[in-house]
């Protein structure tokens, strides 16, 4: 007789190469059918016999709004630490930690350079574990729209997921691992079209043994990454930009900064267009081929950076003098990473046509875009420009 199984999880922040859902979206295993005994490889070893094949139905799980910031997210078992005086051990507190810290740290510049606007937060949790701080600041001063989150959530992670994350053509699925992720994701659109469009994301994932399966294979992985899309080319601007990004990467090791650049280049491209979303920055994801204590270091670092990345460029150009043909460029692009993040971002899709929380979907969105027929920038022009280096990137440092 099949054993039913009836749970859901959520997961903040999609991998860039699975089905994994976004920050709104969760799975409900609806029932677990016995199968053969098989073994099922693994990019790093052979794992224990796997019983059961799992059948999941997509539902949506709400979110709970909580009138006050917890001082952690995390279950007692992982907190390891009694009072936000000690220092947390495990790296699942440790990175909590540091995105919280990020979050405060970013949304305080922010706030610093607009002037007027002010980020307003929700707080939440989810009835699986874990929860989140979702902050938005909208029609600053500076930034007409700007979004800093983070989420640490567990659940239950289904077998098609896992093997899109891990890869391989095994025939058999294996059973619904246990999983834990945690994550910061921020988007900041500012007004005026001379200073660039920052996103950043940095986040931590592992999957536990099941209980009822030992030796089940338990993984861990690093990704994420800071990536910068402006209107306008302002090389001054974009070698700071890169210039940041390379010296965090280069304090652990010199080969991350011309891969993960590459890799963002990659990732970033609108295929229907043969461009590139912006002018790139680093990304990386499925990151373990590493020390985890070097990788969280290194994920600590490049959160770390994106203030001095990118507030001085918006302050050298925040209050540049703009024509409404500059505007309308802006929103031209704006259109292109609306375009992006509906059609290739695989978290932002999934969500959408899962029927999740649309506020946390489209948070990354920007307030206003535009689109105009056959639309193209006379050559030689400083929207051609722009243009030119999105569709073949540049080496920038």
């Amino acid at each position: 007789m099949a054993k039913v199984i009836s749970t859901s999880f959520f997961i903040p922040l999609s991998r860039s190469d699975t089905q994994i859902p976004n920050q709104s979206s969760s799975l409900h295993i609806q029932s677990v059918i016995p199968s053969p005994r098989r073994r099922i490889p693994t990019s790093r070893q052979v794992v224990s016999p796997l019983r059961l094949r799992v059948r999941a139905t997509v539902v949506i799980e709400k979110e709970t709004p909580e009138n006050e910031r917890p001082e952690t997210f995390l279950r007692s078992a992982d907190e390891s630490h009694s009072s936000a005086a000690e220092s947390p051990s495990t790296v699942r507190a440790r990175f909590e930690r540091m995105i919280r810290e990020a979050q405060d740290e970013v949304c305080a510049a922010i706030e610093a350079e607009d002037g007027i606007g002010k980020f307003r937060e929700d707080v939440w949790s989810r009835p699986g574990g874990g929860g989140g701080i979702s902050r938005v600041l909208q029609d600053g001063g500076v930034w007409e729209k700007a979004g800093v989150n983070v989420s640490v959530v567990y659940g239950v992670m289904p077998p098609e997921a896992y093997r899109a994350a891990k890869g391989g053509d095994s025939v058999e699925k294996p059973g619904p691992l246990p999983f834990f992720a945690a994550g910061i994701s921020s988007v900041l659109h500012p007004k005026n079209p001379f200073a660039p469009t920052l996103h950043f994301n940095y986040r931590y994932f592992e999957t536990d043994a099941p209980r009822d399966l030992p030796g089940a294979p338990k993984q861990w992985w690093f990704g994420g990454g800071t990536d910068l899309t402006p209107a306008y080319i302002f090389e001054e601007d974009v070698k700071h930009f890169h210039q940041v990004q390379k010296q965090a990467c280069d304090k652990f090791d010199p080969s991350f900064y011309p891969k993960f650049k590459k890799w963002c280049d990659d990732y970033f491209l609108i295929k229907h267009r043969g461009e590139r979303r912006g002018l790139g920055g680093i990304f990386f994801d499925d990151l373990n081929d590493f020390d985890q204590e070097l990788l969280l270091a290194f994920a600590t670092e490049c959160a770390k950076s994106v203030v001095p990345a990118y507030v001085p460029i918006i302050n050298r150009r925040k209050e540049t003098p703009f024509t409404e043909q500059n505007k309308a460029w802006q929103q031209l692009r704006r259109g292109r990473y609306v375009e992006f993040n509906l059609v290739y971002d695989r978290g932002t899709t999934f969500g959408l046509k899962t029927g999740g929380r649309i506020e946390s979907i489209l948070v990354s969105l920007p307030l206003t875009a535009r689109w105009e027929y056959d639309q193209k920038p006379e050559e030689g022009s400083e929207e051609w420009k722009l243009l030119d280096a999105c569709i073949n990137p540049k080496e920038w440092v």
